[in-house]
């Protein structure tokens, strides 16, 4: 393998780089996907359906349906919202798999290993440098030239870091979540259809906690941008109040959570990012396998018209074309963060606001289609003026 030319080589088998390499290889380009085996992210594990339209994930993969979500407010109120079909929930070390198998039956190579650095030929051509499974650290790397180099290695990307200007300033929620065993009828408050999230500063800060139940396994976590804060002795917590504790742990898993998407997803040459190395997770709601999947497509586009034309600046492309389909929605999830999470007083007029059956509808709409709902002005202007009265302490929030 070391020493061979690939047209592109993808850094990170997660859902955005496994989406790049099977793109990729549709259109007939030699492609390399190395990943590091066996890692797993920490994820509430929910996805839409139209990522399941889009990206042509059967049914199979999902191992729950979320049919409704719960929100709690520091004062315990529960707000329940009906979703009006369902949300899927996936475990991520069978789904990312599957997607990493489809990309290798597409025609991508498959490397176990972990990339160390980019290097260059003579000849200026990319060269991925990586450790491969099983060798011992500080031994000499595998080399692998690359026409182009797609970065999809999570939030610390190592790709994005060597190659793009201003890559390590974005800001991160580290995510911590415990895998557990689910319980079924023995905790009453547990309800297998049904995303619970916490929205109180003893648990988050300035993010929120979550239980969100994946069939015989349920995800149990928390996140937060604030330094030092005790993300596992929070979960514990959580896990106490609701009675969880009692349930088997079956793995535990930690993680930085990009919530702002890179200026640059190029390195205006032949390196493109995307996924989480883009920075390309909601804000407020920290959902990110959709969002990747479609940054890894566009990515994959923006390659093969790279690889086309010769032409470095297709590989901007990519970047426009998600901004144009979901900037705006992370412009206004990444205000609702910094506004709503700010304080508990704050959360607990945010919770009540999911009361209101407009906000719930329109929530709805825009999550499963990903796309903001325009055909309602008078269920959004009812909105505004209904979100606007809990801005200014107007609106009432029963204790």
């Amino acid at each position: 393998m070391s020493g061979e030319t690939f047209d592109a080589v993808v850094v990170g088998g997660g859902p955005s780089g496994a989406t790049a390499a099977t793109d990729l290889a549709k259109v007939g380009r030699r492609v390399a996907l190395l990943d590091r085996a066996g890692r797993i992210k920490p994820c509430g594990g929910a996805v839409p359906p139209r990522l399941l339209r889009d990206f042509d994930v059967p049914l199979s993969l999902l191992v729950a349906r979320a049919t409704s979500a719960r929100m709690i407010a520091p004062s315990s109120r529960a707000v329940d919202m009906q979703i009006g079909g369902f949300v899927g929930m996936v475990d991520r070390d069978i789904f990312d798999e599957w997607l990493r198998n489809r990309a290798a039956e597409t025609g991508a190579t498959r490397i176990a290993g972990t990339f160390e650095r980019l290097e260059r030929d003579a000849d200026g051509t990319a060269v991925v440098c990586y450790r491969p499974k099983g060798a011992a650290r500080g031994s000499e790397p595998e080399r692998i030239r690359a026409r182009a180099v797609v970065g999809c290695d999570g939030g610390r990307s190592g790709v994005a870091r060597a190659a793009i200007r201003g890559a390590g300033n974005q800001p991160f929620v580290a995510a911590y979540h415990e895998v557990i065993e689910s319980p079924g009828a023995a905790v009453a408050s547990f309800d297998p259809a049904r995303c619970d999230v916490w929205y109180q500063g003893r648990l988050s800060p300035d993010f929120y906690a979550w239980v969100f139940p994946h069939g015989g396994q349920t995800s149990v976590g928390v996140g937060s941008a604030r330094k030092g804060f005790a993300l596992r002795e929070a979960v514990a917590t959580l896990r106490r109040d609701t009675g969880l504790d009692r349930c088997a742990t079956v793995r535990c898993e930690g993680a930085p959570i990009p919530l702002k998407p890179l200026r640059r997803w190029d390195n205006g040459r032949d390196v493109i990012v995307a996924g989480d190395a883009a920075g390309v997770v909601a804000p407020a709601s920290g959902e990110g396998i959709y969002y990747a999947m479609t940054a890894g497509r566009f990515a994959a586009q923006s390659v093969d018209s790279f690889l086309e034309t010769g032409n470095p600046r297709e590989l901007a492309s990519a970047r426009r074309r998600f901004m144009k389909a979901h900037g705006t929605v992370f412009w206004i999830l990444g205000v609702m963060q910094y506004f709503w999470y700010a304080s508990d007083k704050r959360r607990e007029r945010f919770v009540k606001i999911c009361e209101d059956p407009d906000v719930q509808q329109l929530t709805w709409d825009a999550y499963m289609n990903k796309e903001l709902v325009r055909a309602k002005p008078a269920a959004h202007a009812r909105i505004f003026f209904k979100d606007l009265g809990h801005l200014m302490g107007i609106g009432r929030v029963a204790s």
